[in-house]
């Protein structure tokens, strides 16, 4: 269930944007691993692993399997 409450940090926002990337150019889009967030957002090793769990417990987010994650929601969009 998506936490519609939740309020991402800026380096979320990053991410879900990263995330969303591609979806109006009828290009593959929504998938991210950890490494391609440090490679596109200059984000330190580890951080990143932080921000993928608050997106996932928000439900924002979910993991596919380990070190693969698609986006689900963002309930801010109409």
């Amino acid at each position: 269930m998506v936490n519609e409450q939740y309020s991402p940090s800026e380096t979320e926002e990053e991410i879900l944007e990263l995330l969303k990337k591609g979806r109006d150019e009828g290009v593959p889009w929504g998938y991210t691993s950890p490494g391609y967030l440090r490679q596109e957002l200059d984000i330190d090793e580890g951080n990143e692993s932080y921000h993928l769990r608050q997106l996932r417990s928000a439900g924002w987010i979910e993991k596919l399997a380990r070190g693969f994650y698609r986006f689900v929601e963002d309930p801010r969009e109409d």
